[in-house]
């Protein structure tokens, strides 16, 4: 009776995935509390984490929010820009690689 090799074996390895970091940039007219609210409903962070992100922002003009794969970061800078504008602010979230 023959012997038949029922198993396969699949030698493809995965690159890991580019990541994106989620820039707020800072701007005279969006509120400090806005700011605070952006990060803790959209970026899932503490209350106190997101008031030591947004003092970052304030005084340096941009802050980190996170680091995610492209997908998950655009959708992200896109629920920022909704948001900001439904609440008739200019805050400006992008990405950088990297």
């Amino acid at each position: 009776m023959p012997q038949f090799n029922t198993s396969t074996q699949t030698d493809t390895l995965l690159d890991t995935p580019k990541m994106y970091k989620v820039i707020l940039h800072n701007d005279h007219y969006t509120s400090m509390d806005f700011v605070i609210k952006v990060l803790i409903e959209i970026f899932h962070k503490s209350n106190l984490e997101a008031q030591r992100i947004m003092i970052n922002i304030h005084e340096k003009g941009k802050g980190l929010c996170g680091i995610y794969t492209y997908e998950i970061a655009a959708t992200k800078v896109e629920q920022v820009t909704k948001l900001a504008r439904a609440h008739e602010f200019p805050l400006l979230a992008t990405l950088e690689e990297e």
